[in-house]
């Protein structure tokens, strides 16, 4: 292989460097705490860990760390708040199984075409175990329910707000082009005074000013940003203009391959963004697939087991001749398709969650799935019909829904991290 298995793990789950057990090979005999945060601690060895994982994920971009100190309190503020949402996941019940484990494991090893124990030895050739991974793995799905939980599942679009995007000039060009960006945040906290809202404003100035006489962006965003993907330089992937809040929707068609915008002005603080690579501006033709499903979620009085049992028993009721759709509509807990017998019509196979999308991808026309589970709850899904489209009108509305609900995500989930960070207690102890 190319590249290292740790990179091929990375971008998997959320995108974040990997998290250190407690218990190295090589922890310090003396070990101690540097932060407390809300009912846990970090420890030393997991900072040294993280920092070194950090340094070397600079080294292969070939780009200079920043100074120790700063870099320090980068991957400190990220421990935080990474700890706070394995926190929350704690104490919201949510577990992951061993069998949810070793299929995520299995489906990273296959992604890289290896078997089982091809994929163990090429991670302890990267200097990585096979138990570190899985519990790095294993963190990563906590933080990715916990996000589901409390972000996704709260964000509504209306069919309005999907007309008016479709109507609109950016709307009609979102079906063009895709941006890779990456970007640097410098924070201003709500509420700030104008002193500090200047001093903010003068510091992004001088890092703008900086990128301008061909600083190297990545460094840069190590070393000032605040924004979660600081220490991947910046990066934050591929959007549609439309994902963008304003004004960035309309600045960043603009611009050329390599060039960063001015700093603006956004409700969290001052944001530059640069432009890493643009792809797309062909229309392809896409399956769609026509699926109805029942889901049910664990609860507070329902655990997980007792949740899967229900599945479980609707499933046999389905197997045995009761109709779906009344079944759905009894028991479903989605509240978009339960009221319609579970049916999410036809639908891009791409804005679905992988869970589902995989069950979904192997189940044959007019054929029921065994139940199985996803970041939303347990699931039983049915097949019923297959189509290839070019564009079509629910597709486009699809695609807009999709791309409005991923513009109001990414916003929340940012006012969400701050949100949680500002309430928690932390003692920083270094």
């Amino acid at each position: 292989m190319k590249n290292k298995l740790s990179d091929c793990l990375r971008p998997l789950l959320l995108g974040a460097v990997f998290l250190s057990s407690v218990a190295q090979a090589d922890v310090q005999s003396l070990n101690r705490v540097v932060a407390i945060v809300d009912n846990d601690v970090i420890m030393q060895s997991q900072l040294d860990q993280r920092i070194r994982e950090v340094e070397q994920t600079i080294a292969k971009r070939g780009a200079e760390a920043p100074p120790r100190d700063v870099l320090q309190q980068q991957v400190l503020e990220r421990l935080i708040v990474e700890n706070l949402q394995l926190q929350i996941g704690d104490r919201s019940g949510i577990r992951i199984t061993d069998e949810e484990l070793n299929q995520a494991m299995g489906t990273i090893a296959q992604r890289n075409n290896l078997s089982l124990d091809q994929f163990r030895a090429a991670l302890a050739r990267d200097g990585l175990s096979y138990d570190d991974a899985r519990n790095q793995i294993r963190r990563e799905m906590v933080i990715s329910r916990v996000r589901q939980r409390r972000v996704a599942e709260r964000i509504q679009v209306t069919e309005q707000e999907v007309q008016n995007f479709l109507a609109s000039d950016l709307g009609k060009l979102q079906l063009s082009e895709e941006y890779r960006l990456a970007n640097i945040l410098i924070p201003v906290p709500e509420g700030a005074s104008p002193e500090v809202i200047q001093a903010a404003g003068k510091r992004v100035g001088e890092v703008y000013n900086q990128l301008r006489s061909g600083a190297d962006f990545a460094q840069l965003a190590i070393s000032n940003s605040a924004s979660e993907t600081a220490l991947e330089g910046g990066e934050i992937g591929w959007r549609k203009a439309a994902q963008l809040p304003p004004p960035f929707d309309s600045m960043i068609g603009a611009l050329s391959v390599g060039e960063v915008t001015e700093p603006v002005r956004t409700p969290g603080g001052f944001i530059i963004l640069k432009l890493l690579e643009k792809r797309g501006g062909s229309t392809a033709v896409r399956e769609e697939v026509h699926v109805r499903h029942i889901l049910i979620k664990p609860s507070e009085i329902r655990s997980e087991e007792e949740t899967r049992r229900l599945v479980e028993r609707l499933y046999e009721r389905i197997t045995s001749g009761e109709d779906f759709a009344e079944l759905a509509k009894n028991f479903s807990e989605d509240p978009g398709s339960a009221l319609n017998g579970g049916d999410l019509n036809w639908i891009d196979p791409q804005a679905l969650v992988p869970e589902f999308r995989d069950v979904m991808a192997n189940t044959a026309t007019g054929q029921l799935s065994k139940p199985f589970k996803s970041t939303y709850g347990w699931h039983v899904l049915e097949v019923l019909g297959r189509r290839a489209t070019d564009s079509s009108e629910q597709m486009r509305e699809q695609q807009a829904m999709n791309l409005l609900r991923n513009r109001k995500y990414d916003e929340e989930l940012q006012s969400w991290l701050r949100q949680i960070r500002d309430e928690a207690y932390v003692e920083i102890k270094l």
